[in-house]
This record gives C-alpha cells, structure tokens and sequence, in this order.
C-alpha cells in the first residue's frame, strides 16, 4: 500500500488530500497539531476535522508535530518512508501575519525548509507538492490597468483576459509579511527541485475553498462570508467598493491535480490554481449569490480602507496546468461551490 504524507492534515486542503487519496487505496499519514486554534482562536480549531478524518478513513494515521520542529520532522519522514508528500501546513493569513512576524516566518519559511530538508534526506525521487498563494505576486496585479462595472472590477488590458500567469512577476512589489514568508518558501521549493533535480510543484492558490474549511473573518473569504449570512452577523467590506474579484477552486478540485501531479511528475513546477475565470465572483456577487441560495439578505458595512496589499482584480490563468495535465479540469461550478458551504455550515449549527 502506497504512503502519503500530509502536512495541515487538519485543514481545507489537507483534509481533502486525504479522502481523496484514501478512495484511492492509499495509507495516509496526517500531520498537524490544530495551529490554526493559536492563531485564529476557537474559530479556527480544526480538531473536528481530525476527528472526521479518523473516524472515516481506515488507514490514517495522526502525527502531532509542528513543522518547525526541524529533528521531529526530519525523524517522522524517515519513519513513515512515504510515497509522495503533500505539504499544506501553514500560517494562512495575509492580515495575521504582522500581529505574529516571528510565528508567521517560522511557519511558512522554515517549516516549508524544514519539509523540503527531511524530504531530501529521505529520497529526492517522491514527488513534494506544496501550497503556496497567489500572495507571492504582492500587489503587482493592481497595476494591471482596469475595468469598473457594475458590482466588479476586471482587466482591461486583453493580455489578461484568462486571468495572471504563472510568469508574472514577483518581485518589487508590496506582499505583507504573509506573501514574503510564502515567497521564501516559494522559491525554496523550486531551488530543491532545480538544484537537487527533485520532483516538486508550488500550487499558487488563489480562493482555495469547501465545505471543510473553518472559515475566519481573517482568512476563509467565502466560508467565513457564508457563515456570517447564515447567522445573520454583520459582514466588513475593506475597500476598493466591495468590487474586488476572486476565483474560487473547490478544495476537491485541488486534490484531483495533485493526485495528476503525483502520476505524472515534473521538477520545480509551478502554477496557479484556482477557479478561473468562470468561477470568479466579487463580494457584492458573492452577497447575491449566498442570499439566492439562503433566501437570507446580507448585513453589511463599508470601510474605505483596503487591506494592505489586497488585490482589487485576481483570477488565475490554468492554460499552463490544462496543458501539462489536458485531463484536469474544474468540475465543480461556483454556485455548487457556494450550496456545499451553506449546507455544511447548516450541519454544524445542527
């Protein structure tokens, strides 16, 4: 039986890998130690998903490590000898991140550092894919000139008619101390591949999202949308008219490219995953829909401050990762999207 390690075991992503790859017969070893409590609080504990994920797949296997703990990670790799490493694990917040700069490095440099080394060590022939964030490209797409409609703004300039790809640049451009420290762990991933001739792949997420995700007003944009329409709480709207554009990728898409990765390598790879530009929605669109689905209005406010470094218009390119992997594709619509939260949501207040 074929062994997966999976690091943030417990979160969206992590826990998804996880089903997925234990429908296909493989043995699943979790990593994670319910950080995102410490950093977002009760509402961010994701314990339950580890419960789920022990409850429903026969053969997991929790491991409480952090992935700063450079000699246990480097010990449990060696002990699982697994057969490919999904490493989600991470301080996910853009805003959180200069509350808690050392916390934030740590978790996303050196613990990605950490991941690649012990990788290393054990076998430079398993593929190791990590999650990045479209964060890396800082604010360099609001210099993309664009269009104002009517409850979204989108490009103008035709070179980005499909959304931003993956050759846009990354560097001389405002990121938050969150997109720097994924930068780092960014490039680290791809100079293992390069240098040590590694399988490896950075998926640069934009809205990563499902029915999985313990959603927080700090990171979670529609999780944590559609809980505040469920439960009738006020929703904060920062900057750029409330028009800002994201594509959404149903977490269960993610983990159908990462088992096509995991069939068919590549080294240093890197790309941007995320709905596209048929899955995009800006919050106002996001209020419509959640409200059409609930039959709920939206209660909301407005301040006129965006976040720092928050992209106004941001969907990804997939031409790179539909040619590489022509079997790949979006099977999940954005308004399916959006009915699997609702209802979670709902189960969870039951």
């Amino acid at each position: 039986m074929k062994k997966l390690l999976v690091t943030g075991s417990s979160g969206l992503i992590g826990s998804e890998v996880c089903v997925h790859f234990a429908k296909l017969g493989w043995e699943i070893h979790g990593i994670d130690n319910n950080q995102r409590a410490a950093f977002f609080g009760p509402n961010g504990d994701t314990r339950w998903n580890q419960n789920r994920l022990q409850s429903q797949i026969k053969h997991f296997f929790h491991h409480e490590y952090d992935i700063r703990d450079r000699d246990g990670i480097i010990k449990v790799v060696q002990e699982i000898k697994p057969n490919a490493i999904i490493h989600t694990a991470a301080q996910p917040s853009h805003d959180m991140a200069a509350a808690i700069p050392f916390e934030d490095f740590d978790t996303n440099a050196v613990g990605t550092f950490n991941m690649l080394e012990a990788t290393r060590r054990y076998s430079t022939d398993i593929p190791f894919i990590h999650l990045s964030t479209n964060k890396v490209y800082g604010d360099a797409p609001n210099e993309i000139a664009l269009t104002e409609l009517d409850k979204r703004w989108d490009y103008a300039d035709p070179l980005y008619k499909n959304g931003i790809p993956e050759t846009f640049r990354i560097d001389q451009t405002k990121h938050s101390l969150f997109g720097a420290s994924k930068v780092a762990g960014d490039i680290a991933v791809q100079e293992f591949g390069r240098y040590f001739d590694m399988p490896t792949a950075c998926l640069r997420g934009g809205c990563l999202t499902g029915p999985n995700h313990s959603g927080v007003e700090l990171h979670g944009f529609l999780s944590y949308l559609i809980k505040c329409n469920l439960e009738g709480r006020e929703y904060t709207i920062f900057g750029y008219k409330g028009k800002q554009v994201r594509d959404n990728i149903h977490s269960y898409d993610v983990a159908r490219f990462v088992e096509e990765f995991i069939n068919a390598p590549r080294i240093a790879e890197v790309y941007n995953i995320g709905g596209g530009k048929d899955n995009t929605c800006s919050i106002l669109e996001a209020f419509d829909i959640i409200a059409g689905i609930s039959g709920k209005e939206m209660r909301w406010k407005y301040e006129d401050r965006p976040r720092i470094g928050d992209h106004i218009c941001y969907y990804s390119d997939l031409t790179k990762m539909k040619a590489h992997y022509p079997g790949w594709g979006i099977t999940k619509s954005l308004h399916d999207t959006f009915v699997e939260i609702f209802q979670a949501w709902q189960n969870k207040k039951h």
